[in-house]
């Protein structure tokens, strides 16, 4: 279904079916449909109106509401990150953007449109026309977003997801499902297995937490190295046994910068997973498995096991544009506000930079003397 969205005030996403309107157009195609990606490219290559209509087999009776979808102007043209260095950007929620040499990685894609509003924000014209890697942390639909991922399928090259190997309801691959639904090139990562692409790593790391207690597999922390620097994404891990951070610090040493979810409450096991429940469970137990991230203890336990020198907060569902997919609302009061306030604070008085994001934010990394030789050398075909 396309139609305009002018503001963050959205029907939440599971609560309906999206039933036909004057203000919107069903387009009559399978999301592996190459017509798909066609309609998403007119978003920077402009075609005429005709090419336009029959492309999306627009009647004559909706060709009031097809032409509202387009403009004749032309949006400005992203400018890639060319230093030395590293760049990321957030743009809301898991969403990270990571350019270094060329080479950009994209996280858990839940993007923003563009509109007159009052929060500052990254959205899809802030995209670089091609993207190297989406990188998929688990299953839940605020980090692997239809919405999102359809409209930017034609700029990307690689999608990297968690291996599953169990093929439960629960649990089903996302690989077959991206495929199945016209991706092209969806690389499954098993735990501690790398890629590699010029002077940047990215290695898929084990994580507990946020999914009930259930056996699921499909679900990746994701360490990128690019040359000295080193970045962790652990998305909702939930620190309930200190132990697997201990192994993992053995195998990859000290991180730089930890990025972590700390949506503590986290919704009931049927919340989420209800309609795959074949036998009634007691409210007491339904209360007790919850989809929930790292508190105080267990995300400041990772910190100090790193040795991280800054420490993130974030996927705690606090955009308003990510109110029609989590309906999240928080207080001053709210239990991941008052713990994630409290890390920050005690980050700070460590000496350690730290921020619970919101909105949008950009940290350029300067790259060091000796990452600049490596540089150059292989830009003068010496190699090192």
């Amino acid at each position: 279904m396309l139609s305009q969205i002018i503001n963050d005030d959205r029907s939440f996403m599971l609560s309906t079916p999206r039933f036909e309107s004057q203000d919107s157009f069903h387009m009559r195609c399978s999301f592996d449909d190459e017509r798909v990606d066609e309609v998403f490219r007119l978003k920077s290559e402009p075609q005429p109106w005709p090419v336009v209509k029959e492309l999306l087999q627009i009647p004559d009776s909706q060709d009031e509401v097809g032409i509202s979808l387009f403009t004749p102007e032309a949006p400005l043209r992203y400018a890639p990150y060319t230093g030395p260095g590293v760049r990321w950007r957030y743009f809301g929620h898991a969403c990270i953007l990571i350019e270094s040499n060329g080479v950009s990685m994209l996280f858990d894609p839940v993007l923003s449109y563009t509109y007159d509003n009052k929060i500052s924000r990254y959205t899809y014209l802030d995209l670089p026309d091609t993207i190297d890697y989406v990188l998929i942390t688990h299953g839940h639909q605020d980090h692997i977003l239809f919405e999102t991922l359809l409209q930017i399928r034609h700029k990307v090259k690689t999608v990297l997801v968690p291996r599953n190997l169990g093929g439960h309801l629960q649990d089903p691959s996302l690989k077959l499902l991206l495929e199945n639904c016209g991706f092209k090139n969806v690389v499954e990562m098993a735990e501690m297995e790398a890629v590699r692409d010029h002077n940047i790593q990215i290695t898929g790391l084990p994580f507990f937490g946020e999914h009930a207690d259930l056996d699921i597999q499909s679900k990746m922390a994701w360490l990128v190295r690019i040359g000295p620097h080193s970045l962790l994404f652990g998305a909702d891990s939930c620190n309930i046994e200190p132990r697997l951070y201990e192994h993992l610090h053995r195998e990859i040493g000290d991180v730089d910068a930890v990025f972590l979810g700390m949506e503590c409450d986290g919704a009931p096991l049927s919340w989420l997973y209800g309609p795959l429940l074949t036998n009634r469970i007691e409210r007491a137990m339904d209360e007790s498995r919850r989809l929930a991230g790292s508190n105080y203890e267990q995300a400041m336990s990772i910190i100090d096991l790193f040795k991280c020198r800054e420490a993130y907060v974030y996927a705690m569902g606090q955009e308003p544009w990510l109110n029609y997919i989590m309906s999240i609302k928080y207080t001053a009061e709210s239990r991941p506000i008052v713990e994630s306030n409290r890390l920050i604070q005690t980050c700070r008085e460590r000496g350690i930079v730290a921020e619970r994001l919101f909105g949008e934010k950009e940290i350029l990394i300067e790259s060091t003397d000796k990452e600049q030789c490596l540089q150059s050398a292989v830009a003068n075909g010496n190699g090192y």
